[in-house]
């Protein structure tokens, strides 16, 4: 609309149009971030908000950027705590199609593993791995109750791993804030999907919803038999998320000193990720007895 009032034929001048934006009572800024960023745009935002910010005219802003995304002149004004309200909606966008953060995880199909459905095991376990075994629970309950940096449990197959991480998805769940729920190997999978004429998802958006979920949990993490492009896709969430103090629950049956190097030294820092080993043996192969 700004551009078209330099048009001759445009029956309002172009400073008759931008005055009417920047002095208007309530100002309602839809979809901020998704306009050509030409010079000219982020000038003409700047001015505007620069102009409301300093006569403090009530305004409202959505976006689906990152703040750190936005232009550092609008950002500065929008961060003013003394004068602005930032809200992060959580939910995920009811419109969308194809293969998003609902369709991805995969939380459905670990419904009853439980802290309540949890086995301790204590009939088959010696005292050592049964109280291991206890700790690990421990550690997973506080952390469904209060999710904040990372968790990471080791172990064989079927010691109860998969279990505590999904036991933690649905505690939140229940809250009310599913978390993304997804092994590994689907993760990978659906990235590639993407790249196919037929897909219904741009890579840079899934990518960009599981990156930043509020709550990761991302289980049998291998990275021995990745391919390049995979432990590239996987340092890159890993960063993102260790930067950004994302909240992150990883399984993983290799030991750290066969994980990527550069994953590894994410998990090894004590002050953001917490790495418990399971002791306990496979259930499994009780079950087969």
């Amino acid at each position: 609309h700004l551009r078209a009032a330099f048009s001759p034929s445009s029956e309002i001048a172009y400073d008759e149009r931008f005055e009417a934006v920047r002095t208007a009572p309530l100002l309602i800024l839809d979809d901020l971030g998704t306009h050509y960023a030409t010079p000219w745009a982020q000038e003409k935002l700047y001015q505007i908000f620069n102009y409301r910010y300093n006569m403090r005219l009530p305004t409202v802003i959505t976006t689906n950027h990152e703040l750190e995304e936005i232009d550092i002149r609008l950002r500065s004004r929008m961060v003013d705590p003394s004068l602005t309200t930032i809200c992060h909606i959580l939910a995920p966008d009811f419109r969308r199609s194809g293969i998003g953060g609902d369709e991805l995880s995969s939380l459905n199909l670990h419904q009853d593993q439980t802290f309540e459905t949890f086995e301790f095991r204590t009939d088959e376990l010696d005292s050592e791995k049964s109280e291991n075994l206890r700790r690990a629970y421990n550690l997973a309950r506080r952390f469904a109750e209060e999710p904040q940096g990372w968790l990471v449990f080791t172990g064989t197959y079927g010691c109860g791993k998969t279990h505590l991480a999904a036991a933690i998805a649905n505690y939140q769940a229940e809250k009310g804030y599913p978390p993304l729920f997804v092994t590994v190997a689907d993760l990978l999978d659906h990235l590639r999907a993407t790249f196919s004429p037929n897909s219904l998802v741009s890579y840079d958006k899934l990518f960009e919803q599981v990156r930043t979920a509020p709550l990761l949990i991302l289980d049998d993490l291998m990275t021995q038999s990745a391919t390049p492009w995979a432990r590239e896709k996987l340092y890159q969430l890993f960063d993102y998320r260790y930067n950004a103090r994302l909240p992150t629950v990883i399984t993983m049956n290799e030991t750290l000193e066969e994980v990527d190097p550069r994953l590894r030294s994410r998990m090894l820092d004590p002050s953001r990720c917490t790495i418990f080993a399971i002791q306990a043996p496979s259930y499994r192969t009780r079950r087969k007895g």
